[in-house]
């Protein structure tokens, strides 16, 4: 590689390279931008890869795009899109001078360079410290000129680099109304010293009190010497008398917690000395030091913990495995993810998505071409940024093992090289979320959710000749029977998920359950600990079973009478797809609508053969019910319809954003929840799509008159809509309307009395009722001619890997995942990947089967 060293060497050479400076720079002058309100700086991570300024080969960011590409990757933007000028960061980690007195001098050095970074927490900040480098390269003969360099550079130039190395994350939240302030660490944290007074915390609320005024509430545990005392107007603003506060002045202790916000994640932590709340890095430790074990606030005793005395039982401790000695693992398929706050749902998802071969080499397996071929802007492509996932995950590149002691003191003799443990799927999650108005929050998703959304983004970015979400699509048929007519309906769609009700009333420690409750209760009202959980068990044939038994069909228009009837469904496998995706319906909604999930434990099988739920059609016997549509009535006050709740909450336990679910049951008249279904497969794409209903106005349309059609001549958006949502072409709808002075009962009759259109229109309607019976959230794909591709095979399945959730629903709590690999399970818990040891297969919420050949 040729480089110039323009500032090397003698006085009279350093003086003439910095004379040409000037002239050097003029030729790329019109391709340097100076970065705007607005523009998408990355000078954190690469776009191909999760290579940083902390990389050997640091950072290059394009002073034209202001994209980032690690040393493998600048090569091809340069060749690409002839950018010659990029600003390189690197980011150096640096052994501190010893001082006289034996401790380490810190060096003098520039902070401000690269404030997105975070700090390696493998280095102790006692021995060593960071030194960042930033310098212009010029391509293709990598001259370099280091920064700063204000007097030589052209003004232009300074200025652009200066804007861009003080440029802020593109991954913060422009809208203040949903950007959250990040804590910082304290500075007392690493360095807090704490009494070995004997001091043990009871646990959870047993005893808790100011040991000065004898408050229950507002609670603060001093990390210093554990004194309990209340707050006065810390974080709620909730009553005390301040003698948390008090006790600061008094003793210069400077760091409490909040009692009752302690849980696994974290706690509320206040820095009296920094007069603000705070993060502590070593929480868990502080927190230990009193008897609090924080995956489950019990107290130890006796030096003892208390998982040493009885098996722990909570969710968070089982699935996450604690008390038990995990062994990590590296190498490929076994790199861990970085938590960005609640994206633990979208870590356990990709983990499992890339364990699969068939997306390993869709994306990992045509790498080359999906990066040579990308766009410009290569973090907005779904394909790419999905190899780098994948790679990222795969390569082995980010999972290295520790350095052996002696091979790190030969190291740090010049520089330390951080082993880079983990990826960051910052990049990625931006993309894959945008929007959409939750994933793209930093509140926690249900992980099933993302499942599909992932999957609907596969079928609609095509990577080479196969779909890789091929693997999971399966056809559902479904028997419909009018109970007073017995005359049945069969219709298939396609479906990725196998859901599974919870069948409570099979609880086989039913006595168990009961007597629990009842303690639990007295606990309760007496004020003591509550009683060891017991957790119900489910066989898991039991909700099998469930799954196979007729549900009654809610608001069921039979054709067959042409009035509203008893209705019942039965589903089927039209086809077993190659990877089953089962997921148990733990999440429900309590009487009050507020969402809920069931702690239970369900034997799920090894091995599992459903062969017996194959589809079988219509039998000898039965008789088809007909294909008529039910009539559509529209209120002739808009505003005066009542919303089905019911029906909304329906598609609401779908997974489906709540304001979406009451536009769909508003827009398709409250004939219930599956053909409300429909309306939102049809607009669940639309940039509007979750936001709140606004109630529209027909134009007149009911009195009819031209009047009301509008100033284009076209019928009124939201009536082509219900029109559309029943299955029916755009141009076919409009021209009913248009046909029915907008009248949308005759429009429908119309669109029956012209059968001959609907043949012209290339592609036959669906009948109302086919359209009413689809049922599940799970279509993702638009309808093709050649119909969606299956991979059929034998109802023959072995367990592979499977997701838990801990906590108490969707909207908090943790998720990690479980993956058979080599033989062995491991769990992937964010960045940490071990080998598991008691894998907690009855406690999960989405299962992975492979199919077993024949």
């Amino acid at each position: 590689m040729q480089r110039a060293a323009l500032f090397g060497g003698g006085g009279g050479d350093a003086q003439m390279a910095a004379g040409d400076l000037g002239e050097l720079l003029v030729p790329y002058m019109p391709t340097i931008r100076v970065p705007k309100s607005g523009d998408r700086v990355y000078k954190t991570e690469c776009a191909f890869s999760y290579d940083s300024p902390d990389s050997e080969g640091g950072l290059y960011v394009c002073m034209n795009t202001f994209l980032g590409f690690g040393r493998e990757h600048i090569e091809r933007h340069y060749r690409k899109t002839g950018q010659c000028v990029y600003l390189h960061l690197k980011r150096h980690v640096i052994e501190k001078v010893p001082g006289a007195s034996g401790g380490a001098l810190p060096k003098r050095r520039n902070a401000k360079l690269f404030l997105d970074l975070e700090a390696n927490g493998d280095l102790s900040s006692d021995d060593f410290e960071y030194e960042d480098e930033a310098k212009l390269v010029i391509f293709p003969d990598h001259y370099e000129i280091s920064l700063p360099n204000i007097e030589e550079l052209p003004a232009l130039v300074t200025i652009a680099s200066d804007a861009l190395l003080s440029a802020k994350s593109p991954y913060r939240k422009q809208d203040p109304d949903s950007w959250e302030e990040e804590l910082q660490a304290s500075r007392h944290a690493k360095s807090l010293v704490q009494l070995d007074n004997g001091v043990r915390i009871p646990p959870r609320q047993v005893g808790w009190k100011c040991s000065k005024c004898d408050l229950r509430e507002n609670l603060w545990l001093n990390l210093t010497d554990g004194s309990v005392l209340c707050g006065k107007w810390f974080f709620d603003g909730s009553g005390g008398n301040g003698h948390a506060i008090e006790h600061y002045k008094e003793t210069g202790y400077p760091l409490a917690v909040k009692l009752g916000t302690i849980t696994p994640d974290g706690a509320d932590v206040y820095s009296f000395d920094e007069e603000e709340p705070v993060l502590d890095p070593h929480i868990a430790k502080h927190l230990a030091h009193f008897g609090i074990d924080m995956l489950q606030m019990q107290v130890a005793e006796n030096g003892l913990r208390d998982n040493d005395i009885k098996p722990r039982v909570s969710e968070w401790e089982v699935i996450q495995e604690a008390g038990v000695k995990l062994k990590p693992m590296y190498g490929p398929g076994y790199t861990g993810m970085k938590n960005l706050g609640n994206s633990c749902y979208l870590n356990a998802v990709m983990q499992a998505i890339f364990s699969i071969p068939e997306f390993q080499r869709a994306y990992v397996g045509n790498l080359p071409r999906i990066f040579d071929y990308s766009p410009l802007d290569p973090t907005q492509d779904f394909n790419t940024q999905m190899a780098k996932l994948g790679h990222g995950l795969l390569s082995g590149q980010y999972s290295k093992p520790p350095m052996k002691s002696e091979l790190i003191e030969q190291v740090m003799k010049e520089e330390h090289k951080p082993q880079h443990n983990g990826i960051s799927p910052q990049m990625f999650k931006a993309f894959v979320s945008k929007d959409h108005t939750e994933f793209s929050s930093n509140r926690q998703q249900d992980a099933q959710e993302f499942f599909l959304h992932l999957i609907n983004l596969v079928e609609r970015n095509p990577v080479g000749s196969e779909n890789p979400s091929d693997v999971f699509r399966f056809l559902v048929e479904e028997r419909t029977q009018c109970c007073q007519s017995r005359k049945v309906r069969y219709t298939e769609r396609v479906d990725y998920i196998m859901q599974l009700p919870v069948a409570m009333e099979a609880a086989t420690n039913k006595d168990e359950l009961i007597a629990y409750e009842l303690k639990r209760r007295e606990a309760e009202t007496a004020r003591r600990a509550p009683p060891e959980l017991v957790r119900a068990k489910i066989p898991f044939s039991a909700c099998l079973q469930a799954f196979s038994e007729p549900s009654n069909v809610e608001d069921f228009w039979s054709s067959a009478l042409q009035a509203k009837s008893a209705g019942v469904k039965t589903s089927r496998f039209a086809s077993f797809p190659q990877y089953l995706v089962v997921q148990i319906k733990k999440f429900t909604f309590g009487l009050d609508w507020i969402p809920k999930k069931l702690d239970v434990s369900i034997d799920m099988p090894d091995f599992l053969d459903i062969n017996h739920l194959r589809a079988t059609g219509l039998q000898p016997g039965e008789e088809e019910l007909p294909d008529i549509a039910p009539p559509i009535i529209i209120p002739e006050d808009p505003k005066a319809l009542d919303i089905d709740e019911s029906s909304v909450m329906q598609l609401a336990e779908m997974g489906f954003p709540l304001e979406a679910c009451r536009k769909a049951v508003y827009y398709t008249g409250n004939l219930g929840a599956e053909v409300a279904f429909n309306w939102i497969i049809a607009h669940m794409e639309e940039p509007d799509f979750a936001e709140p209903l606004i109630v529209p106005l027909f134009g007149g349309a009911a009195s009819g008159g031209l009047g009301a059609v509008g100033l284009d001549n076209q019928p009124p958006e939201e009536m082509v809509s219900i029109i559309i949502s029943m299955g029916f072409q755009r141009n076919l709808a409009i021209q009913a309307l248009k046909a029915t002075n907008n009248n949308l009962e005759r429009a429908l009759e119309w669109i029956f009395s012209h059968p001959e259109l609907e043949e012209e229109d290339g592609e036959p309607a669906l009948n109302m009722m086919d359209l009413e019976n689809r049922t599940n959230a799970n279509i993702l794909t638009e309808t093709r001619s050649e119909g969606p591709s299956i991979k059929d095979g034998p109802g023959r399945y072995e367990l592979f890997g499977f997701i838990s959730h801990m906590g108490t629903s969707t909207m908090s709590g943790h998720y990690v995942c479980h993956l058979k690999k080599e033989g062995r399970w491991v769990i992937y818990n964010d960045l940490r990947v071990c080998a598991s040891e008691r894998p907690p297969k009855d406690l999960g919420y989405i299962y992975f089967y492979h199919r077993i050949p024949s």
